[in-house]
C-alpha cells in the first residue's frame, strides 16, 4: 500500500518528460525509471544549476541537461566520465562522428589483452564462463587498439570509447555486471558487436564533468540542486560485503578505457585494483563507525552536511544499510524536509507523503525507493531568521 496521494503534475510538464531520452549501460543500480519523478521534483525547486554528484551511467545527467539545466556531474568511475565527455561535452552534432564510428566497424578481428581474458568459445563443453563470445572480443580488441592509434581529441575518443561500451554491452553474457558470467550462453551474446554514434545532447548548456571522491568536490561546487543516489549495500546481515559491487561490478569497463592490461584476480577476472581493501565505498560500508552509528549513515550525514547546494534530491532504497529512521533523522539534522515520494516499479505508481513522517512507516514493511526533497537549513539563514524576528 502506497500512502498518501498520487501527485499531479501538468499534462504538458508529463509529455515534455516523457519525451526524454537517455542511453547506457545496463547498470545494477539504474534510476531509469525514476528519470520522470526526479525531473518533476527539480522544477518544484526551479534550478539553473543540477550536481549530479554519482552520476554513474550518466543517464539522469543526460535528462537533466536534455531538460534545460546546466549539469555538474561527478563520478569517482573512469567510465563514467568517458560517458559524460560524450554525452555532454561534445561541441560537435552526432554526424561528425559517423566516419570515425564507421572507420572503426569496419576494421577486422584481431587477438589481444581482452580476447584472452575476456573471450569464450562455443565449442567447448568445459569452458570457463566468460563475459563474451571469442568473435566480438576479437573485434574488441582491433578497435581498442585503433583508437589509441588514431590521433582523436578528447572529445572524439570519448565518443568513440562510449560507442565500444554500448556496442559490448548489448552482446554480453551477464546479468549486467563483471562479478560473474551466466553459465550458458545468452541469446544476445550470439551476436555481433556493431558501434553506434552516441544518442549526444545538444550543446546548449557549458557543462562540466569531474572525476573525484564525492568529499573531495562537493563542499565546492556551486549549484542550486543538487541530485544523489549513492551506492550502497544491503542491509542483510547474511551479506555483508555487498560493499564491493560499485568498483568490481563493472572492472571491464574500467579496463576498456584505461587499456592498461592491469593485473587481475579471481574467477571473474577482476581488476586486481577492484579488490575489497582498495575500491570499498564508505556508502557501502556494513560496519559500525565506534559512536556505535553505520559508518554508512554517518557518511550520508556528512555528505548533507557539507552540500553547499539550497536544494538535495536524495534516492534511497529501503533496502539499504540505513534504517528508516536513521536516514529521516539524518535528512532532518541537513534541513527541511518538503517532500517524499515513492515509486512502486510493480504498480507504475508514483505516491506522494501526506506526511513527511509516513514515509518511515512504509519503509519498514517492505523494499521502498524513495526520493527526498530536503531544503538545506544553512546557519547563515538561521542566524538572519532569528535577527529579523
Amino acid at each position: 500500500m502506497v500512502f498518501g496521494f498520487v501527485i499531479e503534475f501538468p499534462a504538458k510538464t508529463q509529455r515534455r518528460y516523457a519525451e526524454i531520452t537517455t542511453e547506457g549501460i545496463k547498470y545494477a543500480g539504474s534510476k531509469l525509471k525514476l528519470l520522470p519523478h526526479v525531473l518533476c521534483l527539480a522544477q518544484k525547486v526551479k534550478p539553473q544549476t543540477v550536481f549530479d554528484g554519482f552520476s554513474g551511467t550518466t543517464r539522469v545527467s543526460q535528462a537533466f541537461a536534455h531538460a534545460g539545466y546546466r549539469v555538474i556531474a561527478n563520478d569517482i568511475a573512469v567510465w563514467s566520465k568517458v560517458f559524460g565527455d560524450c554525452y555532454l561535452m561534445s561541441p560537435f552534432p552526432r554526424e561528425h562522428y559517423k566516419d570515425l564510428i564507421d572507420h572503426l566497424n569496419a576494421l577486422p578481428g584481431k587477438e589481444g589483452w581482452f580476447t584472452k581474458h575476456y573471450g569464450g568459445c562455443t565449442g567447448s563443453s568445459k569452458r570457463l564462463k566468460k563475459p563474451w563470445q571469442k568473435h566480438n572480443t576479437l573485434k574488441l580488441d582491433a578497435i581498442r587498439e585503433e583508437i589509441e592509434r588514431l590521433s582523436l581529441s578528447p572529445n572524439e575518443k570519448a565518443v568513440a570509447l562510449t560507442s565500444l561500451i554500448l556496442a559490448m554491452d548489448r552482446v554480453d553474457n551477464t546479468m549486467g555486471h563483471f562479478a560473474s558470467y551466466l553459465s550458458e550462453w545468452s541469446p544476445r551474446s550470439y551476436g555481433c558487436m556493431e558501434l553506434k554514434v552516441p544518442k549526444l545532447v545538444a550543446k546548449t548548456r557549458e557543462h562540466e564533468i569531474h572525476q573525484a571522491d564525492i568529499f573531495d568536490i562537493v563542499s565546492t561546487i556551486d549549484a542550486d540542486l543538487a541530485y544523489y543516489d549513492p551506492p550502497y549495500g544491503s542491509n542483510n546481515d547474511k551479506m555483508p560485503p555487498s560493499r564491493v559491487r560499485y568498483a568490481a561490478y563493472y572492472h571491464v569497463w574500467t579496463s576498456i578505457c584505461l587499456f592498461d592490461q592491469p593485473k587481475l584476480f579471481g574467477k571473474a577476472t577482476r581488476r586486481a585494483d577492484t579488490t575489497d581493501g582498495l575500491s570499498a565505498s564508505v556508502f557501502e560500508e556494513f560496519r559500525k563507525a565506534e559512536s556505535g552509528r553505520f559508518i554508512v549513515v554517518e557518511a550520508i550525514e556528512r555528505l548533507l552536511r557539507e552540500t553547499k547546494c539550497r536544494h538535495i534530491i536524495l534516492s534511497y532504497s529501503s533496502g539499504g544499510r540505513a534504517t528508516a529512521a536513521e536516514l529521516n533523522e539524518v535528512i532532518r539534522s541537513a534541513g527541511k524536509l518538503v517532500e517524499v515520494i515513492e515509486v512502486d516499479y510493480r504498480r507504475n505508481v508514483m505516491g506522494g507523503m501526506r506526511w513527511t513522517n509516513e514515509w518511515v512507516r512504509e519503509a519498514e514493511q517492505a523494499n521502498r525507493e524513495f526520493l527526498f526533497l530536503i531544503e538545506k537549513d544553512f546557519p547563515q539563514r538561521r542566524k538572519e531568521a532569528k535577527k529579523d524576528y
